[in-house]
């Protein structure tokens, strides 16, 4: 009871520094910087108020302990400092079991424990949530220890893979992206990149979209009530981190030419004055010949993968491409007045049932369409951040945990040290466990078909090639097109199951339904996170090997 109390003043006492009420946290106390850091985060984590109990739920750190406080972004990595740490440190991450670190909203007790950590450990290589990284950054105290584990953890032999997607589209995949770090500007991993819609043209209405995983939309431009320039364009607005892209969904209502003018912006921190990167004007040819939109010797882009571009180090909009739709994009950059982006006349899609389709216009009625391609919030880099599912790059996060944690704590050198050497031959023994079982899996049944693009590492470090994952088109609900190749992919390689993260399972349902047509498994595996079954990484790793063998072995 005691300490549900703290907790409560604690919550009151930062929602009145909110409303600027509360005295004597103007100093140079440390205790007082670090209630300043809570600001930041407080209005748009406020709700968490009225929904106390449920915040008060998780494990928290504490301002006084004789133990390290630290504090991970996800559970995997919780885990993997517990081990190292042992009985000397505190450990809580901010996306609790069971949660996705793609999609996962912090909350005011995330923000509090990070106020007290006196280390952090992320993943990064933009896996978690930017406002989950934000939360992290922006409350930690300026002397504690702030790690990003997968960029880091190649100095102690962890071997990272690009993301390449490819959703086999038959239109271009056209999303947004921010190129470059901007590390001229000081621009860091929290920093936001804006691009705004100032105009567009066009016989119809044009809409920028993106679908979640749960069927929620997030409208991002929207050119039927017009392009407020008085509160900075807010509402036409899409915020990026530095050296990311996104995929969104372009809906018009009627064919013909349109175009969309976007400005760019860098905005260094929540402070300071955002930079101009320029504005641009790009062309889309809908539902009628590309030659319409009067563009001379136009590059016109039917196929691969394009992001409307804001490039940080050059401080210009432009478009990159990539003809293979892999999102390699550095060896095509073009000039937006070059080019003429199709939406041909296959792409006219219904608009499908449900109230956050509304903004298209009336259920039933037909758009034309360039799909999102890969459901649900997707920013991300060009390096899979998946590093864990090879339990090698895992044993090199302990290496790198046990070094941090000793930097911080030189007393428990000793202790540290004998955990990650106890923690890393049980690793090495993981390792071996996943290889064996995986190799005792017939080679003609080692495919991974699932839901969530997460097990390149996997598939790379054991042998197993990912055959499929599911990739909705947010346009449709029958998702026909996707059904169709995961239907071929099954029956041609003779699939004897398909894969889902148990987290997962309530939005796959494309993928059971192939499965039960064709009368195969459906089994578990484990990519992000864990729960109530599955509560540590050994035990992750080993429930994923014995499942794959298990389900794949005919």
């Amino acid at each position: 009871m005691a300490a549900k109390q703290m907790g409560g003043r604690r919550v009151a006492g930062v929602c009145r520094i909110v409303s600027g009420v509360t005295p004597g946290v103007g100093g140079t106390h440390p205790a007082h910087r670090r209630f300043r850091r809570v600001l930041r985060l407080c209005v748009p984590l406020v709700a968490c108020v009225s929904l106390l109990s449920g915040c008060l739920a998780k494990p928290t750190l504490a301002a006084t302990s004789d133990r390290l406080q630290v504090v991970t972004t996800t559970g995997i990595l919780r885990d993997l400092v517990h081990n190292v740490g042992g009985d000397r440190v505190d450990v809580v991450s901010l996306v609790p079991d069971n949660g996705d670190p793609h999609t996962y909203e912090p909350s005011l007790r995330d923000a509090r424990n990070v106020v007290y950590a006196d280390v952090a450990f992320s993943n990064y290589a933009m896996l978690e949530e930017q406002s989950v990284v934000k939360t992290l950054d922006a409350n930690l105290p300026d002397d504690a220890i702030n790690v990003s584990l997968a960029e880091e953890s190649v100095k102690y032999a962890a071997e990272v893979i690009p993301l390449v997607e490819d959703a086999g589209l038959d239109t271009v995949w056209l999303g947004l992206r921010a190129q470059g770090l901007g590390d001229q500007y000081g621009a860091s991993r929290t920093s936001e990149v804006l691009l705004s819609a100032t105009d567009a043209t066009g016989p119809g209405n044009l809409f920028a979209y993106l679908t979640g995983t749960f069927g929620d939309t997030d409208v991002y431009f929207d050119s039927s009530d017009g392009f407020d320039a008085s509160d900075g364009y807010k509402s036409d607005t899409m915020s990026l981190p530095a050296d990311a892209h996104t995929h969104l969904s372009w809906a018009f209502t009627e064919p013909g030419v349109y175009t969309i003018t976007l400005k760019g912006q860098l905005k260094v921190d929540d402070t300071s004055k955002p930079i101009d990167l320029g504005s641009a004007t790009y062309t889309f040819a809908v539902g009628v010949n590309p030659a319409e939109a009067d563009v001379t010797d136009a590059v016109v882009l039917d196929e691969g993968h394009a992001d409307l571009t804001a490039n940080l180090d050059e401080g210009r909009l432009e478009v990159r491409f990539d003809p293979e739709g892999g999102g390699e994009h550095t060896q095509h950059a073009l000039d937006p007045d070059d080019v003429v982006i199709d939406v041909p006349a296959k792409a006219l899609e219904e608009i499908p049932a449900g109230s956050q389709y509304a903004f298209l216009g009336h259920a039933g009625d037909q758009v034309y369409q360039l799909a999102q391609a890969v459901l649900g919030k997707h920013v991300h880099g060009e390096i899979d951040p998946h590093l864990w599912q090879n339990v090698r790059n895992a044993m090199a996060y302990v290496q790198l945990i046990r070094d941090t944690l000793i930097a911080a704590d030189p007393a428990g050198a000793r202790d540290y040290a004998a955990n990650a050497s106890a923690y890393l031959a049980e690793l090495e023994a993981t390792d071996a466990y996943v290889r064996d079982t995986i190799a005792a899996i017939p080679e003609a049944n080692r495919y991974l078909v699932t839901t969530h693009d997460a097990f390149g590492y996997l598939a790379d470090a054991y042998g197993i090639q990912v055959a499929g994952f599911v990739t909705p088109n947010p346009s449709a609900e029958e998702s026909l097109s996707d059904r169709r190749r995961l239907t071929e992919t099954v029956k041609t390689l003779h699939v004897p199951a398909v894969f889902l993260e148990p987290n997962l399972r309530a939005r796959s349902s494309t993928l059971t339904q192939v499965a039960a047509e064709q009368g195969i498994q459906v089994c578990s595996i484990y990519g992000d996170t864990f729960d109530a079954s599955v509560t540590s990484y050994v035990q992750m790793m080993r429930f994923n090997a014995d499942s794959l063998r298990t389900c794949l072995s005919g």
